[in-house]
Order: C-alpha cells, then structure tokens, then sequence
C-alpha cells in the first residue's frame, strides 16, 4: 500500500513518519504546511520559548522545559494565518492528551507526583491501590494536552499525543 505525500513534504524530507507537534490553534498539517512561510515569528513571540524551529524551519513545540498556557501570542504573530482562532465559534488549541508511559517512577513503585503538582486543570490524580502504591491517572475530560507534566517529570515518562492516536511526538 503506498500513501501520497505533498510536494513540501518530499522536500523537507517528510516521508510519512511522526507528525510533529504544532504550536497551538494551527491547521490542520496539509494545510499549515501549505500556508506556513516559515517567518519564526511565532517562535519570537512565544513567552515561554517552546516553539522551536524543527525540519524544513517550520515551527513545532517543545514541551521539555516548560508547558503552554495558550496565551495566543503565536497565534497573533501569525500573518499567514497558519495558527487562527478560527472564526465564530472558538477551536480549540488542538486534541492533544496527555499520557502515563510505562517508565514513570510511581508505577515503578518510587514516590513521585511531579506530573500531578504541575498539572494546573488538576487532570492527573493519584490513587491508592493496593500494596500502598498511588499510582497516576490522567482524567482525558481535563487534559489540555499543555505539556507541562511532560516538563516538570524527571524521567520524561509522559507522552503528549492526540488522543486517538501516536502518530505525534513530544
């Protein structure tokens, strides 16, 4: 089976793999890369500085320092209209959730709850289960996928992705 890919992402080198994590309220990816022109302004105007420049200078998010509190900054330094709001009823920033991977130290039995202080819509609690363990569960209603969980843990064992897929990395 072969799968088509556009003309810009033969030329950067795309061919198929992870989709990487766009700055928030961006288009859908044909349609960011079509419409991008790779200025960097939202890179500058990002206050935390998480949007770095990735493949063929387009921007993505990195969340290993800090998180995203869709301020919207990106958005208005967006001329091309690569990042919109959207117009009339509001989108939102985009699908991602967080998620446990299988190395986060409270599932490993070492007490950590990092992830869960971090958490400002208080999306990931810890419950007891047996033997004494709290191990951590992400409530998906809350989530808003803003990466400061990812941040804030010592082992990088969280994974921001859309929610029904893997296809993105963080």
């Amino acid at each position: 089976m072969t799968e088509s890919i556009s003309r810009m992402q033969f030329l950067s080198g795309n061919f198929g793999g992870a989709v990487p994590i766009r700055p928030p309220w961006a288009l859908e990816e044909d349609r960011f890369i079509e419409c991008c022109n790779r200025c960097g302004e939202c890179i500058t105007r990002c206050p935390h500085g998480i949007i770095n420049e990735a493949r063929g200078k387009f921007p993505v998010m990195d969340f290993s320092h800090a998180g995203c509190d869709f301020c919207g900054e990106c958005v208005s330094a967006c001329q091309p209209g690569a990042l919109s709001f959207g117009v009339g009823e509001a989108r939102k920033p985009w699908l991602l959730k967080a998620r446990i991977l299988e190395n986060c130290l409270s599932l490993n039995g070492v007490i950590c709850r990092s992830c869960g202080e971090a958490c400002e819509s208080e999306s990931i609690r810890f419950r007891l289960h047996l033997g004494g363990k709290a191990l951590p569960v992400i409530e998906l209603d809350s989530c808003t996928g803003c990466g400061e969980c990812y941040a804030v843990c010592p082992v990088k064992s969280i994974a921001i992705s859309p929610l029904d897929s893997r296809d993105q990395v963080a």
